[in-house]
């Protein structure tokens, strides 16, 4: 096993990084079960979660094969509440809200006035009046007090941070439904990108569960009152261990996410509002973002008026993409802030640099990465500077890496 899979780069991280300051960590309320779990502790965020179990590259199959579950009480939890709240949030954000019906889930982006993105979300409409978000870990305050000062003078719209209240629990993986429909009845086994109210069940389990994940695998996200999560948390190990669940840590939900081509917030973009700098050896606002440039294929109607329209609108013109390289020989693994050339020799020109690389557990150590790079598209080929002395062919693919 590589020495990259005993410790992650993600612990090297900006995000982490961030969360080093002078108020002592968060404990979940699954802190106990993590440690009688034989967790290795890592401070991210603020918070004292696990960064793996057992091994990163583990705990990465598993999910893939199996079922994993995840303690992300870090992310945060918004309720939107009010009469025209999907209006309002779609002046704010850059899905179209309009276009979804109760009990769907969908993904947007938060913009400022220059389009630099804010923080992304995952959403679900609970009712035409009611909507719940989950913004990412170091952006709850941000988000809260950005999204705040843009509430209806009226007071028609109200928002409330539940984030402390609740806990979060993810089980992905390709046995997560039967677990689920076994754990929970089979009224709560969600479809992909659908939400509900949690059903009546024989654990007494309340909160609110919907088809989302940031693996790429079919499960679900379920959120609890903190004083249910012991309970779910080892009723789902316990129930699951016959479809091979594993607890899983940070590191893996890392690499499951890269191998998808998903963005991590404070690592792939970076709000320049934070005034804060990556420590992986990025140019000045390197990371400040808009939509168009990450290329995500999914959270974004130009049909329709939001903060920060403008700079899209004029991104689509450009030719710098947020985009996915896989190595076509072995060397260095890709890290954050390497160099992405076009070609192998001296003189060749600077076109970019990798926001998140790793080896892909799921292709055998393969480099993997995603880059912001000018000028090239879907089957060029690309030279990352993965040491001083050695640059690795990457050919530019469209995500995710594993299918």
């Amino acid at each position: 096993m590589s020495s990259y899979y005993a410790l992650p780069k993600l612990i090297a991280s900006p995000l982490l990084a961030i969360s080093m300051g002078s108020m002592p960590p968060v404990r979940t309320a699954l802190f106990e079960q993590h440690i009688e779990s034989g967790a290795n502790i890592v401070d991210f965020h603020g918070f004292e979660l696990p960064i793996w179990y057992t091994s990163i590259q583990e705990e990465h199959l598993a999910t893939r094969n199996s079922a994993g579950l995840f303690d992300v009480s870090h992310m945060g939890f918004f309720r939107f509440h009010g009469s025209g709240v999907l209006s309002w949030l779609q002046s704010v954000g850059t899905q179209e809200f309009l276009n979804f019906a109760s009990g769907r889930c969908g993904y947007t982006h938060f913009l400022d006035p220059k389009g630099n993105i804010i923080d992304d979300m995952i959403f679900g409409v609970k009712e035409d009046n009611e909507v719940l978000g989950v913004p990412n870990a170091s952006m709850v305050e941000t988000m809260f007090e950005w999204l705040s000062s843009l509430l209806p003078s009226d007071g028609s719209i109200a928002l409330e941070d539940l984030s402390s209240k609740t806990s979060i629990l993810a089980l992905q993986g390709p046995n997560s439904a039967k677990i689920i429909h076994d754990t929970l009845g089979g009224k709560n086994a969600v479809g992909r990108f659908r939400c509900q109210e949690i059903a009546e069940n024989d654990l007494g389990i309340t909160g609110w569960i919907q088809g989302t994940g940031y693996t790429g695998e079919s499960g679900v996200e379920i959120f609890v009152p903190n004083e249910h999560a012991p309970k779910l948390w080892s009723a789902l190990l316990e129930i699951g261990s016959e479809e091979g669940i594993v607890p899983v840590g940070l590191g893996a939900r890392d690499t499951l996410r890269l191998e998808m081509g998903y963005l991590l917030s404070g690592q792939d973009f970076l709000w320049p509002g934070l005034g804060e700098t990556p420590d992986f050896g990025l140019p000045e606002d390197f990371l400040a973002r808009d939509t168009v440039e990450t290329a995500v294929p999914f959270g974004l109607s130009m049909d329709h008026d939001f903060i920060g329209r403008d700079r899209l609108a004029s991104s689509l013109e450009g030719n710098e993409r947020w985009h996915a390289l896989l190595c076509q020989e072995r060397g260095p693994s890709p890290r954050p802030g390497h160099s992405v050339l076009d070609g192998p020799t001296e003189d060749a020109q600077l076109i970019g640099y990798v926001t998140s690389g790793a080896p892909s557990p799921s292709m055998g150590g393969t480099g993997i990465a995603m880059a912001y790079v000018t000028g090239m598209v879907v089957g060029d080929d690309v030279w990352i500077q993965a040491s001083r002395r050695r640059r690795v062919r990457a050919k530019i693919v469209r995500p995710p890496f594993k299918r």
